[in-house]
């Protein structure tokens, strides 16, 4: 690995001539603030998530489940189908009950929860909620089993079945149990998948399916119907509660009111959550959130309105999740607690119905569990369980406005600005089609180029890109490398007169030049701007090889010598069609998709260098859901329809890749993709 000593851009104390006094002496004014890196932004955290339950790390965790009144230990649900037994002592989790043979495990099915009976261990029983299959038919399934040795284990043997629904699609399965202060076991089921409700499940009241359900289990078996269901007397399914759910994925009962909420997975625009009462209608899919789904105006007289909601900038995914009651959280006392499975952001809402931004750090985060201590745990994805703590908010002076920061010179966006120095990348990364400029300031200290040809930048750099529709700024995005070696991206949203940009504290949607824009908040950066990636995406010498860019900044002084590189293919160039679709891949894709990415379910390789039979693309079937595409491979050589990676790439809303800040589909690099894909004969 090379080291090179970088020189300050920029003399610091330059002074420029600007007029003479009254009494005839020169004045002068220092010039404009050179570009140089702010101190870390003190963000709004109030809560973190530290490491819990040492030496547990079980991949594909979905929920977390606690023996009534005793904290020592939980049952972990793998949703590729195995129950785990784990203690807080650091002891190694065992297994307390395997269903992988009977487990579909495919995109969002799977085993997706458990919960015991309010009376555990008196009555030994587990009630667990798994997608199977009934010859050959896909099925939802509620089934009870017993633990012969005080819950260290639950018997197949004992397992019966409560209840089972036919399924059309591998997606959309909700599968949330809980018992409710009533007694009665409640099951949250989503509308079958498939894109928009096909069949209309979630207004349908003679089917199951995008409904929460309620049933008695202690009556005679497998379960009777509560006299006061909305159905019981007809009219509807009788297990029916509440009705027009899209995905309720997790809900929760406040151990207090007993208030139940749920928050439901939108489709293309809104993540929501609701309060849910007996018989009510939360409106999917004639509503998505507040609004008409697909409809410029819709009847809403019928539909109860989400108590919060949340825009879908390009991929989200609410995770529903606990209220707070007492505890080391006690200052939040009441407070609903849920978050975002791609951002990361934790939300709350406190008691009066404000939403609030309680931190970040949730990414992956695929279920949030109360202990009976009061202690609020996440569950991972990926297998690691935190604990929820309090954060203490430092005082905020970061730069409000662009011109506030010296890495843009406002009055003429597209000259660098004191202090830094303009570059360009052989393959951008689509950002809806916008012009870009870039500049770089480099910090004081070494910069080293690993094998791999990726450049790790001293703190103090600030990397610069400006968005331009129609030569107008649209947005900067300011990428540092603070004083204590981390990375945070801000960005700055243009007022409509060019005259300066604000900085973007939440993310939202505008239009600009006639189509929509999206400016990402800090936190959506970290979609996107990995640390497996090295945080810096497109600072490599490959991607800098541009025309003899490498060598005019050795010449400049930033290196002693250009580094030999071998330059990325351009999308447009002669290269052959494959090399050209592997590297767009790589720099649209592979910050997230790649070994130890965070990139969820889905589990294969988008790097370039990755040879094609090491990459997890080719004929293998997709475990992030297959788009309602028959006979779904991720990339089915010769044939893009089959694929999901084309897919993908064509999609809009939550189903697009990449996921963050995007809004229209990249016609051009989709088409070389997809004719790579036309030009495998098969897989190697």
């Amino acid at each position: 690995m090379k080291s090179y000593r970088l020189a300050i851009l920029g003399a610091l104390a330059a002074t420029s001539l600007v007029a003479c006094g009254d009494d005839g002496v020169v004045t002068t004014a220092p010039d404009p603030l050179p570009c140089h890196a702010p101190e870390r932004r003190r963000g709004p955290d109030r809560v973190h998530l530290e490491p819990a339950f040492p030496g547990v790390a079980l991949e594909d965790s979905v929920a977390m489940v606690w023996p009534p009144g005793n904290a020592d230990h939980a049952y972990v649900v793998a949703q590729s189908g195995t129950v785990w037994r784990a203690t807080r002592d650091g002891g190694a989790p065992a297994v307390a009950v395997e269903l992988r043979d009977e487990v579909v495990h495919d995109g969002e099915s799977g085993l997706l929860d458990m919960v015991l009976h309010p009376s555990f261990p008196g009555v030994p029983d587990a009630f667990l909620s798994y997608v199977a299959r009934r010859d050959g038919q896909l099925v939802s399934r509620v089934t009870r089993m017993s633990s012969t040795d005080g819950g260290i284990t639950f018997d197949r043997s004992t397992e019966s079945l409560v209840l089972e629904v036919d399924q059309p699609f591998t997606n959309h399965k909700g599968g949330e149990l809980a018992f409710g202060p009533d007694g009665h076991l409640y099951f949250g089921l989503g509308d079958g998948g498939g894109a928009a409700d096909p069949f209309g499940n979630g207004q349908n009241p003679n089917t199951l399916l995008g409904k929460l359900i309620r049933v008695d289990i202690d009556g005679e078996r497998p379960f009777t119907i509560p006299s006061d269901n909305p159905f019981a007397a007809g009219g509807g399914r009788p297990e029916i509660y509440a009705v027009g759910f899209r995905n309720p994925w997790r809900f929760s009962f406040d151990d207090e009111t007993g208030d139940l909420w749920v928050g439901d997975v939108g489709q293309n625009e809104w993540e929501e959550v609701d309060k849910v009462t007996r018989g009510g209608n939360y409106g999917w899919s004639v509503m998505e959130g507040e609004g008409c789904f697909e409809a410029d105006t819709c009847d809403t007289d019928a539909f109860i309105q989400p108590v919060a909601q949340y825009r879908n900038t390009g991929g989200a995914s609410v995770i529903g999740g606990v209220v707070v009651r007492g505890g080391d959280l006690a200052s939040f006392d009441g407070t609903y607690i849920f978050s975002d499975f791609f951002f990361g952001t934790i939300f709350g809402i406190h008691p009066d119905g404000s939403v609030v931004d309680l931190g970040g750090g949730a990414g992956g985060v695929a279920a949030w569990s109360l202990s009976p201590a009061g202690e609020v745990f996440a569950i991972a994805y990926g297998g690691e369980i935190s604990r929820l703590a309090l954060s203490t908010p430092a005082p905020d002076a970061f730069p409000r406005k662009l011109s506030e920061t010296g890495c843009v010179d406002v009055d003429h966006p597209r000259e660098a600005a004191r202090g830094t120095r303009p570059y360009d990348v052989r393959m951008p990364f689509w950002s809806d089609g916008a012009d870009k400029s870039r500049f770089i300031a480099m910090g004081e200290g070494e910069v080293a180029i690993g094998p791999d040809g990726d450049w790790d930048l001293p703190a103090g750099t600030v990397l610069v890109k400006s968005f331009f529709r129609a030569e107008t700024p649209v947005e900067t995005r300011l990428l540092v490398r603070h004083d204590d070696g981390g990375w945070a991206g801000y960005g700055y949203a243009w007022r409509p007169d060019g005259s300066d940009a604000e900085l973007v504290e939440q993310s939202f949607e505008d239009v600009r030049e006639g189509a929509p824009w999206v400016f990402p908040s800090s936190r959506d950066c970290d979609a996107c701007h990995t640390a497996i990636s090295g945080f810096s995406l497109g600072i490599t010498s490959s991607q800098l090889a541009v025309d003899d860019q490498l060598a005019r900044l050795a010449l400049e002084g930033l290196l002693p010598s250009a580094p030999n590189a071998v330059p990325l293919p351009t999308l447009d160039g002669d290269a052959p069609v494959e090399a050209r679709a592997r590297a767009y891949l790589d720099v649209n894709c592979a910050m997230c998709h790649q070994p130890d990415g965070p990139a969820g379910r889905a589990q294969m390789d988008l790097r370039a260098a990755t040879p094609l039979d090491e990459a997890g693309l080719c004929n293998e079937a997709p475990r992030g859901g297959d788009l309602d595409i028959e006979d779904a491979v991720i990339v089915a050589p010769g044939n893009p329809a089959r694929s999901v990676l084309s897919a993908r790439l064509r999609a809009t809303g939550s189903a697009h890749m990449p996921p963050v800040a995007i809004t229209s589909v990249d016609e051009v690099g989709a088409a070389v993709v997809d004719a790579w894909i036309e030009s495998l004969g098969a897989c190697p």
